[in-house]
């Protein structure tokens, strides 16, 4: 049970976010608002306001976009520049109507439960989804701040310098829990957040923090190592720190004992540290559409998960179990969504298996895909991965016709962190704020791009001249071989 601090720190939050936003500049005002927030407010505590609850994902997404606009008066505008984006949005925000004309029955079960009748689960009314569509525009605030107010090459920098700092703060606590046991969140805001058994692993512990789960700390560990690789690369002049950080957040990559993140780390680093930023975007545009294109594969029944379970089993059969649990649990998840299969079952668990008699859940939601298309069906599914895919694939169009440099380094990186979250959605549910963040940044920096391409004199064009920051510099003529 939360105790007063945790709601206490929840109510300050929005304090807290003016302060930033009177004391930095903005880029970084709204950055640490989003991301603090995720990383410092409690756990499952929440507000419950007559069908809306504010947690810290809704308050960290809610109070910067609030300060920004009506203290700060800055513009946020609404709508992105790609006729698809545009779409995508309205799909987003207004698939909850359908979703809720098809499910107003509740699910009645026959069964007791301790002697007394098994409740029903409510069908959906007007208010949940009027409720559920004022959800889904909070869930998009940061994407819309971002791409307005971080979608330059010195905003893109600040953010990755941003995950590196707050690595190197959430490694202190990190470190306490793998070396006691993870208690900070009882410590704090008095309770423990999930199951205390999943944070043990190879005789040790991984540190939860005060995050949903170990998992969603490995992933936020492998960001900041991506982060620090990019950083020690491009700036020169700071390369030895950038180094230094680099190693010790793999170090603690490698003590949070996830697999999944602990392999996109030693896959990208290198990318990060030896690539270009083309290949590194291409890359980002093959997960992210890997990650859309898996569920598809997964209904259709056309993906060996038996070789795969195989293949796990020979590498580790404990993990191999889980891995097959989950494989189990999704078939009947499928299942179940697939009679719904465009608008979904909606709120209140109705997306669940369950037990006919009783009506108790028999089976266990990880992936956020799964979440997504049981609860809000294609529609849905395609909306939400199609505007966190969008932002990468706009960016590749954008630096495959731009040769001017008119892309920043610093974009490749963010639209990785975005493209390896999709790919972590396949197995859990990590989306989170922060992620809608970076997906807005690279969407914006994208449509920069364009717009400076696009008012390019054709004179300075053909004369290979650039404009950089307001004013043009002139220089030799380069063909392209």
């Amino acid at each position: 049970m939360p105790n007063t601090l945790a709601y206490l720190m929840l109510a300050l939050w929005p304090l807290i976010c003016l302060v930033m936003f009177r004391r930095m500049p903005l880029e970084r005002a709204i950055i640490w608002s989003v991301l603090g927030g995720y990383l410092f407010l409690p756990p499952i505590a929440a507000f419950d306001l007559p069908g809306l609850s504010l947690d810290k994902f809704a308050i960290a997404s809610v109070a910067p976009w609030f300060i920004c606009v009506f203290v700060m008066k800055q513009k946020v505008a609404l709508w992105p520049h790609s006729t698809l984006a545009r779409v995508l949005m309205v799909l987003f925000v207004l698939s909850p109507i359908p979703t809720g004309m098809f499910n107003g029955e509740p699910l009645v079960f026959p069964g007791m439960i301790l002697g007394q009748a098994a409740p029903p689960i409510p069908g959906l009314t007007v208010k949940d989804t009027i409720l559920t569509i004022a959800q889904q525009i909070m869930v998009l605030l940061p994407l819309l701040l971002a791409r307005q107010h971080l979608a330059s090459a010195t905003a893109l920098r600040e953010l990755l310098v941003a995950l590196v700092i707050a690595g190197a703060i959430y490694s202190i606590p990190a470190l306490i829990e793998i070396r006691f046991s993870p208690q900070i969140n009882v410590w704090i805001y008095g309770f423990f957040q999930h199951s205390f058994e999943q944070m043990m692993r190879a005789g040790g512990f991984r540190p939860i923090v005060f995050l949903p789960h170990g998992l969603w700390v490995a992933l936020f560990f492998f960001t900041t190592v991506l982060a620090a690789a990019t950083l020690s690369r491009q700036l020169t002049d700071e390369r030895g720190k950038f180094i230094a950080l680099t190693v010790y957040l793999g170090m603690i990559l490698v003590l949070c004992k996830s697999y999944a993140a602990l392999a996109y780390g030693l896959a990208l680093t290198p990318v990060a540290l030896l690539a270009s930023p083309k290949t590194q975007v291409r890359l980002a545009m093959m997960l992210a559409l890997a990650a859309l294109v898996y569920p598809m594969m997964r209904n259709a029944g056309i993906l060996p998960l038996d070789a795969v379970v195989e293949q796990a089993t020979a590498l580790n059969p404990e993990r191999s179990q889980s891995l097959e649990f989950r494989f189990d649990n999704e078939e009947l998840l499928i299942a179940r969504a697939q009679e719904k299969p465009w608008f979904g079952w909606g709120s209140w668990g109705r997306n669940l298996v369950r037990d006919s008699e009783t009506g108790e859940s028999i089976t266990i939601t990880d992936s956020r895909w799964i979440i997504v298309f049981g609860s809000y069906g294609w529609i849905g599914y395609i909306a939400e991965t199609g505007l966190l895919a969008l932002p990468l694939l706009l960016l590749g169009r954008r630096r495959r016709f731009s040769a001017d440099g008119s892309m920043s380094p610093f974009a490749a990186p963010v639209a990785l962190i975005v493209a390896v979250t999709m790919v972590d959605m396949l197995v859990n549910a990590t989306l989170v704020p922060f992620t809608w963040l970076c997906a807005g940044a690279v969407l914006g920096h994208a449509e920069q791009a364009a717009t400076q391409k696009a008012e390019k004199p054709p004179q300075a064009a053909r004369a290979g001249a650039a404009i950089i920051g307001g004013r043009r510099r002139t220089g030799p003529r380069r063909t392209i071989l």
